[in-house]
């Protein structure tokens, strides 16, 4: 029988704990109410055909629908489909008071205007865009998936399997708060999502 080299011992006990670890998934939209979910500002947010609908309200002023649970390290998947003007964005680690946000932007935006990198409200402001050969990465008028990762100071993004931004940040890493969608300010904006699922480790 083939004895394993050291390194290759190390490397299956890795995948084993890697394989045993223990997840849990969570569904957060079911598709039919906004159950799990807080509104925050006039702009509008409802359920539509199974789909979650997000747009600009008479204000015309940033809107945000937050979990009312805080969540820390995951790996959050979901779809969204941008109509209109389509600049959102996904944010985690983050509280609202008002429509004043503190957290971490993943940005969700119209074509060049950097979906998948990652920009710091009321903050630091952009801490770290997609290198420009990715944006077209971003299918207009069709439905694209994002992906998230938190892992203590580290975040990743992808976008349509593809891999947009990774940064580790200490102020990242020391965040608390929820995982919240957001309709940017002037108005004209309308973004569908479906299929919000999160990892966690349990």
């Amino acid at each position: 029988m083939k004895q394993l080299t050291s390194s290759q011992l190390l490397l299956a006990f890795l995948a084993g704990f890697v394989f045993t670890t223990s997840q849990a998934q969570i569904d957060l939209f079911n598709g039919k109410n906004l159950d799990g979910w807080t509104a925050y500002g006039t702009e509008r947010w409802y359920v539509e055909d199974g789909l979650l609908i997000s747009e600009s309200g008479p204000d015309a002023q940033y809107g945000y629908l937050a979990t009312d649970d805080y969540y820390k390290d995951f790996e959050l998947s979901l779809e969204f489909l941008q109509e209109a003007d389509g600049n959102s964005g996904v944010f985690v680690r983050s509280t609202v008071e008002g429509t004043k946000v503190s957290g971490w932007q993943v940005e969700v935006a119209p074509p060049g205007k950097h979906t998948g990198g990652v920009y710091e409200s009321y903050g630091r402001g952009w801490l770290i865009k997609p290198d420009p050969s990715k944006e077209s990465v971003l299918k207009e008028g069709e439905w694209n998936t994002l992906k998230i990762r938190m892992n203590g100071d580290t975040l990743t993004s992808w976008l349509n399997g593809v891999e947009m931004v990774s940064i580790t940040d200490a102020k990242i890493g020391a965040g608390e708060g929820s995982i919240a969608l957001q309709i940017h300010d002037g108005g004209g904006i309308r973004v569908k999502w479906r299929n919000i699922q999160l990892t966690v480790p349990e």
